[in-house]
Formats: structure tokens, C-alpha cells, sequence
């Protein structure tokens, strides 16, 4: 199905019932080694670990990375769907997302310093005939409507709850 019709046809349904809109993402997961995370997300299996500088065996990326394999692979589809949305050219698009992070704040040796990201750079090149102006347009709208730069751009209230067993 070409992106265009699948976007028409969620706008449609969507517009029909409302609800449609509200979907709920879910990852399970167990801490299966000492650094090392299985998680599963629909169907799909990722290992997530860290490497040995921090304890791990480096046997998948490490939850930081994560977040930028996250917003990088986000801004790419979101660069597609609104190309398809604003009718501009793109044969594809390259990108690179890198993150400044002090592990002081990780291992608690300064409480003053962050435990996440304190800066983040991406870096996107849009490929295709459109002009500059074009694509500009094109990165203003992904930067108004992909979730996962929304996710580092907006705080967003995270609900905790721990199970003890008895």
C-alpha cells in the first residue's frame, strides 16, 4: 500500500472514531545477566547491555544508545511520512544522533550532575531533487510531529510502581 493511501486511510478512520488515535506501546523485559536486558516488543527481541567500561559484556547496545538508535530511526520515519504528507520529493535520508552524557550522574559521584543526556545532536540529510527551501520545510514539519523528539524535547509524566514480593 503506498504511504499516501495509508495515511488517508488512518486520517479517515481516525476522523470516523477518534479513539482510533489513542494506541498504547509496551515493552516486557528481565534483567538476564549483569548488565544485560532481554526486552520483547510485540514479536521482536532486543538485547540491550552495556560495555565493559560500565560493567557489561556489550552483547547490544546500551539503554543510551537506545534512546538515540530511538530518535534517530523516528526522525527518519517521520521524515518519510511528512514528505509524503507535504508532497516533496525524498529518496532517502541519512542521519546521525549523537549525545553528551556525564556518568558521574549514573553512578551517583556528584548528585548535581544529570543522570541523562545534557546535550543532543542530530544531524539529517535528506536526499532527492527538492531545493533547500524544500527540505527545510520538510525538517520543520518532522521537528512538529515526531514522537520520539517529543520524548527528549518535553517532559513526559512516567508513572512508577514497584512489585515487592511478600
Amino acid at each position: 500500500m503506498p504511504l499516501a493511501s495509508l495515511i488517508e486511510d488512518n486520517r479517515r478512520a481516525i476522523t470516523a472514531e477518534p479513539v482510533k488515535a489513542k494506541v498504547v506501546f509496551a515493552v516486557d523485559g528481565s534483567l538476564v545477566g549483569l548488565t544485560e536486558v532481554d526486552l520483547q516488543a510485540r514479536d521482536h527481541t532486543v538485547k540491550v547491555d552495556e560495555p565493559p567500561a560500565l560493567g557489561g559484556q556489550d552483547l547490544g547496545a546500551n539503554p543510551v544508545e537506545h534512546a538515540l538508535i530511538a530518535l534517530a530511526s523516528c526522525q527518519a520515519i517521520t521524515y518519510r511520512f511528512w514528505a509524503a504528507q507535504l508532497d516533496i520529493a525524498l529518496d532517502g535520508v541519512e542521519i546521525s544522533a549523537e549525545g553528551d552524557l556525564d556518568v558521574r550522574g549514573f553512578f551517583g559521584f556528584d548528585d548535581d550532575v544529570r543522570s541523562g543526556f545534557t546535550a543532543v545532536r542530530l544531524r539529517i540529510t535528506p536526499k532527492g531533487p527538492e531545493s533547500a527551501e524544500r527540505y527545510q520545510q520538510l525538517a520543520d514539519a518532522v521537528d512538529a510531529h515526531c514522537p520520539v523528539l517529543d520524548l527528549f524535547a518535553n517532559p513526559t509524566p512516567v508513572e512508577r510502581t514497584i512489585a515487592v514480593p511478600a
